[in-house]
């Protein structure tokens, strides 16, 4: 019998046009876009199915289109294919407020509140402490923990954001840091070194502020038991109690993203299927870098059904 993960993808898995074509065919899916439109007070529908692609990728907007994405077709796998349920569920970065829904440990227009808010707060942060980011291609965590440390001084630090895969790695952090530590990791063999376009410092001490409003409203949320449990980003271990939870998304906006070893450690739990809900399928791209011989489905448009019929 397959033991199942459910992933759900953080910011960059999104794209105009997101969600449209599931809407259109699944009522199920449809009532969670308006859901979002009615709480939020905003056409998030339209940015995501319409664009412009400015709007959308406005971080304000991006987070919680991703997570409105993932809960509608979420909506849609537990209606319409109720024997591929999950064992597990695990979500980067913003994504794991998404599992959070999966495993009911928090409920959808509650999450999407606070998707907002942490939205708001790392653009406003992104404004106050402006940073980058830089993915490394080719080098492993021992050697670039040496190198951002070896980059960061005092007010001035870069550091690991995302453990993506073997051999891809997200660095963030101050300007000045991370460009020395982009020439350090291509002086000591990166196969590649590439400035995101981003201006924000995801994952970083730049987003202390941030994480403190944040932490604030994730203790005001209404987390519960979760059904099943949620690999969180900081520990990349189950989570398995509301205070675990709180705990996990209060270090989150400045603590590394530890997904290589989030999936591995499913894959120990005897997980063989892995179903990326929502945008895109960047996770499952890294789950394949990871382990190659999982079964990896994507599940966020109509057709994508078809693998998960009986």
């Amino acid at each position: 019998m397959e033991r199942i993960a459910y992933l759900f993808p953080g910011q960059g898995s999104q794209y105009v046009g997101m969600g449209a074509a599931l809407a259109e065919k699944y009522p199920e899916a449809r009532e969670v876009f308006a859901q979002a439109d009615a709480i939020l007070g905003i056409p998030l529908s339209r940015i995501a199915w319409e664009g412009p692609a400015d709007l959308l990728n406005d971080t304000v907007n991006t987070q919680p289109a991703l997570l409105v994405h993932s809960v509608a077709a979420l909506r849609v796998l537990e209606t319409r294919f109720p024997h591929a349920q999950a064992t597990f569920t695990a979500g980067h970065s913003l994504g794991e407020l998404s599992a959070l829904v999966a495993a009911q440990a928090l409920p959808f227009e509650d999450a999407l509140r606070l998707v907002r808010r942490r939205g708001e707060l790392m653009k406003q942060a992104g404004e106050q402490s402006p940073g980058g980011m830089a993915a490394i291609i080719g080098l492993d965590i021992p050697a670039l923990e040496a190198i951002c440390e070896q980059a960061s001084a005092p007010g001035d630090t870069v550091q690991i954001a995302n453990d993506n895969c073997p051999g891809q790695v997200v660095i963030s952090g101050n300007e000045a840091a991370l460009e020395r530590a982009l020439e350090a990791a291509s002086q000591a063999g990166a196969r590649r070194a590439i400035r995101l376009a981003v201006s924000i410092a995801a994952h970083s001490r730049l987003m202390e502020a941030a994480q403190r409003e944040f932490s604030r409203a994730v203790e005001a949320a209404p987390i519960q038991t979760p059904r099943l449990p949620v690999v969180g980003n900081v520990t990349a271990r189950p989570l398995e109690s509301p205070e675990a939870i709180r705990a996990d998304l209060q270090a989150q906006l400045t603590s590394r993203v530890r997904w290589t070893e989030s999936i591995r450690y499913l894959l120990e739990q005897g997980v063989d299927t892995f179903v990326e809900i929502g945008s895109g399928e960047v996770l499952l791209g890294l789950v394949k870098r990871i382990h190659r011989k999982a079964k990896r489905i994507p599940f966020g448009k109509p057709e994508d059904g078809a693998a998960l019929a009986v």
